[in-house]
């Protein structure tokens, strides 16, 4: 399987608190939820898009226990979404998380990277991280991002958790898709193409 992280970021990087004001408020942040006023049907549609290409899902702990606190009370076997995510195993990396009663999960515990490796070796289409700031920037940091969905909203917050934090490794990737929803949110698909190449511009 391929690992592909889909992210919704502000223009400045943020990723913390996308859906809500109570969902992540660490560090004081009180700027949570502010994708609603700019999530649209197209915004809707490319998620429904993703979701039908997982046969996997990787989460870490806090993503893990929003969705478990909703979406196995949602079950519509014709939501794109729901079909998917109370279908398919999942993984999530925690420390602290010491049991899991949504069905299909298995927690990582240890040697993280590793274990996500082993999953990237099994047959199947996409392993699947959605959300999960801190363990996204545990696997950008190990280069096992093969596939990016950025959703960039038309915000700037200046405080929060950041998706590419100090520690990330040097990567190149190829823009390979490329639209804009009538709300203003950009949507890049990038698929990882090893290390950066660099050069000095006028030679």
């Amino acid at each position: 399987m391929e690992l592909s992280l889909t992210q919704f970021v502000t223009i400045d990087g943020v990723c913390q608190g996308p859906g809500g004001p109570h969902e992540d408020t660490e560090g004081g942040f009180t700027h949570g939820g502010w994708t609603a006023p700019y999530f649209d049907e197209a915004g809707g549609q490319f998620v429904s898009e993703v979701f039908a290409r997982a046969d996997a899902f990787l989460l870490g702990r806090r993503t893990y226990e929003i969705f478990a606190g909703y979406w196995p009370q949602h079950d519509d076997p014709a939501d794109p979404i729901a079909s998917k995510l109370n279908a398919l195993p999942k993984y999530v990396g925690t420390h602290t998380l010491e049991r899991a009663e949504w069905t299909g999960t298995e927690l990582l515990r240890d040697d993280l990277v590793r274990q996500v490796a082993d999953l990237k070796s099994r047959p199947g289409r996409e392993l699947q991280v959605h959300g999960s700031g801190g363990l996204a920037h545990t696997l950008l940091a190990a280069g096992l991002v093969d596939t990016l969905y950025l959703l960039t909203f038309p915000v700037l917050l200046g405080t929060g958790k950041r998706l590419f934090r100090t520690g990330s490794s040097p990567a190149a990737f190829h823009l390979t898709d490329s639209r804009t929803t009538p709300a203003g949110v950009h949507i890049g698909t990038y698929r990882a193409a090893g290390v950066p190449e660099y050069g000095t511009l006028g030679e």
